[in-house]
């Protein structure tokens, strides 16, 4: 099977020294990426330059991301070649800066030009918060033959939650699976399908389902 892994944050910059990202540290897509290579799959590895989670990386072909635009270049560049499973699951930044505002002498809040570092002498600022594209969302475009798996990292809520959430992505973004963690999906993981759940307590035992799909 040839398959592409995404795996841990992306980050979307503020100016040249500070950025917006999250807490993922890679940990579960670099994981099934090994396990895929160590199964004889061939494996592009796309992860992103701020994971953090320390392991050797088995996958044949590893390509580093920053932002969740580079993400999506990356993902797109694979469009129209043999790709027969993605496992999407990168930790892909709800928002980016918009536009940045300054406090004048007058309180009143001006747009702010952007610069390599904002100095903290600009004062109090306000800074928008754009949507990023859902790149799930984009990838039975790309791939119309392809098996895509999507995950789904829930906070809050109980696991009943996290399951509703996975299957709406599956229905909106005509994936065929959904994989739900996190805080409110508890211990193991859920593996959502049309046909389907099933729980699984530790992660090889999701990644051997996985590499059936």
């Amino acid at each position: 099977m040839n398959c592409i892994v995404t795996a841990g944050p992306t980050f979307e910059p503020l100016d040249d020294v500070r950025r917006l990202t999250n807490f993922s540290t890679g940990r579960l897509g670099t994981e099934l990426a090994n396990f895929l290579a160590a199964h004889d799959h061939q494996v592009t590895l796309l992860i992103g330059e701020s994971a953090t989670y320390a392991r050797e990386l088995k996958a044949q072909s590893v390509k580093v991301f920053s932002t969740t635009a580079d993400l999506r270049t990356k993902l797109k560049s694979f469009a129209g070649k043999k790709v027969d499973a993605i496992f999407h699951a990168a930790a892909v930044n709800d928002f980016a800066f918009g536009k940045i505002f300054a406090q004048n002498d007058a309180g009143e809040f001006t747009a702010l030009k952007t610069s390599k570092k904002i100095s903290t002498r600009s004062g109090e600022l306000l800074v928008e918060l754009v949507p990023t594209p859902k790149i799930i969302a984009e990838l039975r475009g790309w791939f119309p033959q392809t098996k895509i798996i999507g995950w789904k990292f829930e906070a809050a809520g109980k696991r009943a939650d996290a399951l509703r959430s996975a299957e709406k992505q599956i229905s909106d973004c005509s994936t065929d699976a959904c994989v739900a963690n996190g805080p409110a999906y508890g211990k193991g993981f859920g593996l959502v399908a049309p046909d389907g759940q099933k729980h699984f307590v530790t992660m090889d035992k999701l990644f051997a389902a996985l590499s059936n799909v």
